[in-house]
């Protein structure tokens, strides 16, 4: 399996942290954004050390980069 460079919004979350796990099994790279308005760090806490995640604490209404992705999946 080829592996992709992968953001998704709402990565803080419940649903969200977990999407990033299974992404990240699967051999995926996972930019992770989450303006922290309701998810909590502490769900992404034991990915601080993952070298293929990537957190950015944004507002995904306000412009932003994160470079080229292949996929978006949106919590």
């Amino acid at each position: 399996m080829m592996s992709r460079n992968i953001l998704v919004t709402g990565a803080a979350g419940f649903l969200g942290s977990h999407l990033c796990d299974a992404l990240l099994a699967a051999g995926n790279s996972v930019i992770g954004v989450d303006n922290l308005s309701t998810g909590k760090l502490a769900n992404l806490s034991h990915l601080e050390r993952e070298s293929r995640f990537t957190f950015i604490e944004q507002d995904i209404t306000k412009p932003f980069d994160a470079g080229k992705v292949d996929f978006i999946f949106n919590y």
